[in-house]
């Protein structure tokens, strides 16, 4: 499966590690290296994050990498990276 971002999604990740980079480069660069490594593993493992607890009942799934929350939906051969979040936010809703 293919790993893509939404372009809102892939400004928030943007944005987070500018934020983390600001403060300690060194973590923004660690914090970049997890996050590809977990969504990475939704390539083989698509339904291997959770639900999103806020929202049982979407067909998004979330995938935790401290301190930020990345939800996703799975659509064919596609994961689609649609939201991330910093866990202190509570989404309204991922996007489609």
């Amino acid at each position: 499966m293919k790993i893509k971002f939404t372009t809102s999604a892939r400004r928030q990740l943007l944005e987070g590690l500018e934020y983390i980079r600001q403060d300690n480069p060194t973590a923004a660069r660690q914090f970049r290296k997890k996050a590809e490594t977990a969504l990475s593993r939704l390539g083989e493992f698509p339904e291997s994050g959770r639900a999103i607890p806020e929202f049982p009942e979407l067909p998004h799934r979330e995938v935790i990498v401290r301190p930020y929350r990345f939800f996703y939906r799975v659509v064919g051969k596609t994961v689609w990276v649609v939201a991330v979040w910093h866990s202190a936010q509570l989404p309204a809703g991922p996007v489609n």
